[in-house]
């Protein structure tokens, strides 16, 4: 399961109590950049926070309600079964991929974690 588009420590909370409810005896753990999820295709630079469309300004300039956060639960085998993109908003890079006022490097940076994310999930 990916999760995407919530943004704050309020969210975050929230989140991460209903996932307690499901997984109880899990915690939520940083991904590391060294994480094979982050260079099964693409190398993911995790220092690029990919905002949705809400969070730009005119110049193009992202501002966000906090860093950036890849967050996961693996299962006891060291899966990945939740990834949790907080403080981001990948959707919005794809939606707006062909909107010439939405920076390119966002929209190439969630592509990429797209894809990762996709070729993990068939291969894992």
């Amino acid at each position: 399961m990916i999760v995407d588009d919530f943004h704050g420590d309020y969210e975050w909370a929230y989140f991460e109590s209903v996932m307690k409810r499901v997984f109880p005896e899990k915690t939520f753990v940083a991904v590391p950049p060294s994480d094979p999820l982050m260079h099964i295709f693409f190398d993911v630079d995790q220092n690029v926070q990919i905002p949705g469309e809400r969070h730009l300004n005119f110049n193009g300039a992202a501002y966000m309600q906090g860093p950036p956060h890849w967050r996961a639960l693996y299962d006891d085998d060291g899966r990945l079964m939740v990834m949790a993109n907080h403080n981001m908003d990948i959707g919005d890079a794809w939606e707006h991929a062909d909107d010439p006022n939405y920076p390119l490097p966002f929209t190439k940076a969630a592509y990429e974690l797209g894809v990762n994310y996709i070729i993990h999930a068939m291969t894992h």
